[in-house]
């Protein structure tokens, strides 16, 4: 039996590279899904996923790891990720849900739920850093994905502006913080208004700084929170079809209305329409 022919990722496409590679092997649909938040102590963790189309078209000028671009860069290109993507999700989960979760499970959760809404079905998924199963399709975990592959890079900006939004509507209501300066990043400043203020509840009490910070440092997370109403959350959100096979894929996303409320939902977008919708834009 003759081996099937070794797949060639040429050095001269760049960032496309990779992608260009899986689509001469025939998986024309390529998803990539990043997130943006894990580091933050306040504010919501965000996950995103894009698939970005073949040929020309799916070049996006500017396209890079959301972390290297300046803020008005990343808003540039999310703007021609919305309108050439086949597809892209946002998913967005609040500080009270990684608290009572866990980042880690909350991360996994996120990018697997944000993937399953694409209206495009992928044929190959490509994740940054983690594996994520339950796909029924093939995958591949890419180290530092957002600098290697376009469409994970891709789901890096879409990730990052809308959590930096976000940070910033947060920053309205909180203006002790100045969330829309370091957008719930630990910097001195942050550090020194938790100390003076105390921490508020878009805060995650399951990190050792905002526990220190309440002065209930040896209590679980609930129980440090301050009282406020009950969210929707992610595991309510999602049927245990979606969260264990990929086939299952939601149909109809839930838009995000107000994701400073702490409700968790998915912006979607698609060929059909040149803009996202919900919570994305």
């Amino acid at each position: 039996m003759l081996a099937p022919p070794r797949t060639v990722i040429r050095r001269e496409a760049g960032l496309y590279a990779l992608e260009q590679a899986l689509q001469r092997r025939g998986f024309r649909h390529v998803a990539g899904a990043d997130e943006a938040g894990r580091g933050a102590c306040a504010g919501p963790l965000v996950a995103a996923a894009a698939i970005l189309p073949e040929g020309k078209r799916g070049e996006i000028p500017g396209l890079a790891d959301s972390k290297l671009l300046t803020a008005a860069a990343r808003e540039r290109v999310y703007d021609q990720v919305v309108a050439r993507a086949l597809a892209w999700t946002v998913m967005i989960i609040p500080p009270t849900e990684v608290d009572a979760r866990g980042l880690h499970v909350c991360n996994l959760a996120a990018m697997r739920r944000a993937l399953a809404s694409l209206t495009v079905r992928p044929e190959y998924v490509l994740t940054d850093g983690f594996p994520v199963d339950g796909l029924g399709v093939p995958g591949l975990a890419v180290w530092k994905g957002d600098r290697v592959a376009a469409c994970v890079a891709a789901a890096s900006v879409l990730a990052k502006v809308t959590r930096d939004r976000l940070m910033v509507e947060l920053h309205d209501k909180y203006p002790a913080y100045g969330f829309a300066v370091h957008k719930g990043y630990i910097t001195d400043d942050h550090t020194a208004a938790l100390r003076e203020h105390g921490p508020c509840a878009e805060h995650r009490f399951s990190y050792v700084n905002v526990a220190a910070a309440s002065g209930r440092g040896n209590r679980p997370p609930r129980a440090r929170r301050p009282a406020e109403p009950v969210a929707a959350t992610l595991f309510d959100t999602a049927d245990a079809g979606t969260a264990a096979n990929f086939d299952a894929a939601v149909t109809e996303p839930l838009l995000l209305p107000e994701a400073a409320e702490g409700t968790v939902g998915v912006a979607s977008g698609g060929q059909a329409s040149a803009t996202g919708v919900g919570g994305g834009r």
